[in-house]
């Protein structure tokens, strides 16, 4: 309303503009160009180094069986014609991964014939197409020093989870990072898209997506959010469809438990925790009440910040979508939505690999059980994530090698599980105390880009 010539901002209205009015954002540093980084050569060479690597690793290192017979006997029931998940069984037990597993390795069967040679090799090309998508990501956020990209080539155990083992790990995380790639580029609703299909081939990528909507509430209005959301949907439900018509509730019941209890024997993180402990209900209510508080508390102190904390973003939201339908049909509606979407601002790419990376790794610190192939999960943050804390380079490098030196004990033990869960709570530490970045960018949204 205005009073002798002044407009005067209303409750909701303020509480829109809170959203943003944190101070300024420091100084941004030119951009470059992608063939004007002077990392893209390291890059490139980086690439070649390790699929040199690869191909010694195939040819040399003998091929360890563990799962793949039991995912080519999956596919081969599934090919048959079984549609009940109940009957989808192999060596290791019955099928529990949801439905786009199924498809991408009855590809991989049709181009092996089941063979283990062949699906090395398809692997070995998977873990190239990774690591760049990887480095792309990298790059594109400018994080490490030039140098600190060798160390994601640098894994004994990454190398070992994609061509000597072959697990389905290795395809659920290629798709994630492809879909943050996309999402760096702002294509919100394909990378929506890609992050289901990563969904539906294991449902550890369910670890990111708290941060991730957090940051689609940042960088979309609620209808967008909602439109991205009804897209990943809308892809689990055509995956599924062969077995939701015809037996529903094996299907959802088997490829998304969520209560599952692993054997105690495998777990890398918690073997210090005695089996009854390990496998009780108590204790895993524990780590997820852990596991929520701690997402929580970073998105209310860190993430949301600059918004007042994570009660006032989310309010504000609030409000802007109440507004909006209020005023919709309005006279003045033309005028509200300009200036509504300018408090919608375009998220930098630091702040959006640093929430998706922080949020998933949090989940990983208050897994029950992690197995020797799930280190896949987390390992490509883990240079970001310590480059994110305060920490010097050197103590930087040794919370890396001794993570990677706690994956290449086999079996774990309770020392090796106790050394790994306390380096997990450093970096942790260290990523709590670093200052949270600006989030919003200072360039205007272009028009032509998915919102």
């Amino acid at each position: 309303m205005e009073v002798g010539g002044r407009r005067l901002k209303t409750r909701e209205t303020m509480a829109v503009e809170s959203v943003t009015q944190s101070g300024p954002p420091p100084r941004s540093r030119p951009t470059k160009t992608l063939f004007q980084n002077p990392k893209l050569p390291f890059t490139v060479a980086l690439l070649f180094a390790d699929a040199v690597l690869v191909f010694l690793i195939i040819a040399f290192v003998p091929y360890t069986k563990i799962d793949w017979d039991a995912y080519m006997s999956q596919v081969t029931g599934f090919l048959d014609g079984e549609r009940d998940y109940r009957n989808l069984k192999g060596d290791t037990g019955p099928l529990v991964y949801p439905a786009g597993f199924l498809y991408i390795y009855s590809a991989f069967h049709y181009l092996t014939q089941g063979q283990v040679y062949p699906a090395q090799i398809l692997f070995g090309v998977l873990y190239i197409i990774n690591l760049a998508i990887v480095l792309a990501i990298y790059v594109k956020t400018d994080v490490l020093p030039w140098w600190g990209l060798c160390l994601l080539s640098l894994s004994k155990r990454l190398h070992s989870i994609f061509v000597l083992r072959l697990f389905n790990d290795c395809v659920a995380m290629m798709l994630l990072h492809a879909a943050l790639l996309l999402i760096l580029h702002r294509r919100w609703n394909l990378g929506l898209v890609v992050f289901s299909g990563a969904v539906s081939v294991k449902m550890n990528v369910l670890l990111y997506a708290p941060p991730l909507l957090l940051l689609m509430l940042k960088a979309m209005d609620i209808g967008g959010v909602l439109l991205a959301l009804a897209g990943a949907a809308l892809v689990q439900i055509l995956l599924g469809l062969p077995f939701l018509v015809s037996h529903p509730v094996a299907y959802i019941s088997r490829a998304f438990n969520l209560g599952r209890v692993f054997i105690h024997f495998w777990s890398v993180n918690f073997k210090f925790v005695p089996e009854p402990v390990f496998v009780s209900k108590g204790f895993a209510i524990f780590l997820l009440a852990v596991h929520l508080i701690a997402l929580a508390s970073f998105a209310h102190y860190r993430w949301c910040k600059h918004e007042g904390g994570l009660l006032n973003f989310l309010h504000s939201r609030y409000v802007l979508t109440r507004l909006r339908f209020a005023l919709f049909f309005s006279t003045s509606s033309k005028k509200f939505g300009t200036s509504s979407s300018s408090s919608i601002k375009i998220l930098t790419k630091e702040h959006i690999v640093t929430t998706m990376f922080v949020g998933n790794f949090i989940g990983i610190v208050c897994a029950r059980s992690l197995h020797y192939q799930f280190y896949s999960w987390y390992f490509y943050t883990l240079p970001y994530l310590l480059w994110r804390t305060q920490y010097p380079t050197l103590l930087r490098l040794i919370l890396f090698m001794g993570v990677e030196l706690c994956w290449n004990i086999y079996p774990s033990n309770s020392l090796s599980s106790v050394l790994l869960f306390c380096l997990h709570l450093i970096i942790l530490l260290g990523l709590w105390s670093a200052p949270p970045e600006y989030p919003y960018s200072e360039n205007k949204p272009s028009s032509h880009k998915d919102k």
